[in-house]
């Protein structure tokens, strides 16, 4: 009877052990290595299921984050809808300021308290502007930590640091082309534009495009009424900026688009102030053959033809026209940041959150909508030109490689007082309530009060 109960409480024994090894079936450790481990490798293995479940109580937060065109924009949802599944209990809640006067509604929100944790950087002035009044979270100690290298964005955040410091992390690195309706074309008898297309050889071709009348009337061209639109041919030469203080070489570009107005080649600065078109409804509706714009319009015009929010389906990207002598593909750029609010509530959060949508898994997501991001690889560039909808010519594939690009205004310690008499001026010239010549030299004098 003894031996028979000491046989028993082997036997349990020997089951007891064999199902402790079977437990680690899942995780593929064997009995024989079971065996092996210490204590202290067993306390070390156990770690990984506290961190889990660190991770799955993690307490909720909700980011609120200041943009612009939500709804017109390919990337913020696609943006929002990754990060969910990298951080799962983040709820990024967004704020649409609208694109019209998006700085100054934001910096009047920041100096007013409001609770934002992440906001977006749209130019360079009124980013000068945010840093010097200390409305921004400055980043160095973050990205140090974070191991972030800033030389995966091509030196762009190089010209965005302040005294040594950065307060913003670039996610979008946009350059300007040009997007053309074949259609068009096509019903004009016009070859389609190449990429190496001048400056005179882009006012030809926009004179041939112009047909119709009224509502229905089809110019050969656009530019939106920002300034950069008109202004910025005059830097492709790399020997200016906007912020040099002198203006004169822009007048032969004044001069050019000015009579493309007067001819009715181009819509006129008035009207498209008065009635507040946006280029982009112009170019849906077919209003316009050539379109200078940033490369930031490409996923936008993608998802417009996905959704049949436009009939342009029939489109193409080539480089930006150029001035004579200058190499083709040398074009303008502007970077589009996320900075964290200096008042955020959940700080530690968005600092988390700017940093994956700037690094290489952000960029992904963007570049997955057509949109250029920051971090420019040969994979992410592919990725863009492979997507369905994205132009099938190989000129379009082309057109986004780039030779120079200038940065459309450098930083600079009165880039926003400099923006707002350059916009002024430009207005009073676009509309002809100054001359070319005395707009200008009011730019000249106006900045030379600023700069000293």
């Amino acid at each position: 009877m003894k031996k028979a109960l000491s046989l028993l409480l082997a036997l349990m024994l020997i089951l007891s052990l064999a199902a402790c090894g079977g437990s680690d079936e899942t995780t593929g450790t064997t009995a024989a290595t079971e065996g092996n481990t210490t204590e202290a490798e067993a306390e070390t293995t156990a770690a990984p299921e506290s961190s889990d479940e660190t991770e799955a109580e993690a307490e909720p937060v909700t980011l609120k984050w200041a943009l612009w065109d939500l709804d017109q924009t390919a990337y913020y949802k696609a943006i929002m809808d990754a990060y969910k599944t990298v951080a799962p209990n983040v709820t990024i809640e967004p704020t649409d300021l609208g694109s019209a006067d998006y700085m100054n509604m934001l910096q009047t929100q920041l100096a007013g308290g409001s609770d934002f944790d992440v906001v977006t950087i749209k130019d360079v002035p009124g980013y000068a502007n945010l840093v010097a009044q200390d409305q921004l979270e400055p980043l160095n100690a973050f990205i140090a930590e974070a191991g972030i290298d800033t030389a995966q964005y091509g030196g762009t955040t190089d010209q965005v640091t302040v005294e040594g410091e950065l307060y913003q992390l670039p996610f979008r690195s946009d350059f300007w082309v040009v997007l053309y309706n074949k259609d068009i074309f096509d019903s004009q008898g016009v070859d389609y534009p190449d990429n190496d297309m001048t400056l005179e050889e882009y006012d030809e071709i926009a004179r041939k495009l112009v047909n119709g009348e009224g509502n229905e009337k089809v110019y050969g061209a656009h530019y939106h009424t920002w300034r950069s639109a008109v202004q910025l041919f005059s830097i492709l030469d790399g020997k200016h900026t906007v912020v040099d203080g002198t203006y004169s070489w822009m007048a032969p570009y004044y001069e050019m688009i000015l009579k493309q107005q007067d001819d009715g080649i181009v819509m006129d600065y008035a009207t498209a102030v008065s009635t507040s078109s946006h280029y982009r409804d112009l170019f849906y509706n077919s209003n316009i053959a050539m379109m200078n714009m940033g490369t930031w319009q490409i996923g936008s015009q993608i998802m417009a033809v996905a959704d049949g929010t436009t009939d342009v389906a029939n489109w193409g990207v080539v480089k930006y026209p150029h001035p004579d002598g200058i190499e083709a593909g040398t074009t303008l750029g502007t970077i589009t940041g996320v900075s964290v609010s200096k008042n955020a509530p959940n700080k530690e959060a968005a600092l988390d959150f700017i940093g994956w949508l700037s690094g290489p898994e952000g960029a992904k997501v963007v570049a997955g909508t057509g949109t250029i991001p920051a971090i420019h690889t040969a994979a992410v560039m592919d990725s863009i030109t492979s997507l369905d909808g994205f132009p099938e010519d190989q000129n379009s594939k082309d057109a986004l490689q780039t030779a120079k690009v200038y940065l459309e205004m450098p930083i600079h310690p009165q880039a926003g007082e400099i923006e707002v008499v350059l916009n002024e001026e430009h207005t009073e010239i676009m509309t002809g309530a100054k001359s070319i010549e005395d707009g200008l030299a009011a730019m000249e004098r106006r900045v030379a009060e600023i700069i000293g």
